[in-house]
């Protein structure tokens, strides 16, 4: 997991993921579990803290069912 700063997409990337997770039912830990990592880890992913690796962003959307360019989309939004 790299430890990018977030700048402005923490809070779009923190909502999305967070609506995401609460729409399943599921807790950090049960996302964290399923999708092979932490739960602190995943907890800094919602956060905005820190940006998954591309293999773990992969395990994440196939977890919640999202596609996997929203990780990107969303970063690429808040750098501009």
């Amino acid at each position: 997991m790299s430890r990018r700063p977030a700048a402005g997409s923490d809070a779009k990337v923190r909502g999305w993921l967070i609506d995401l997770r609460e729409q399943k039912g599921m807790t950090q830990g049960q996302v964290a579990a399923a999708a092979g990592i932490s739960q602190p880890s995943y907890f800094a992913i919602e956060k905005g803290i820190s940006f998954p690796k591309p293999e773990t962003a992969k395990k994440l959307a196939a977890v919640l069912g999202f596609d996997l360019a929203r990780f990107y989309e969303d970063e690429d939004e808040g750098e501009s």
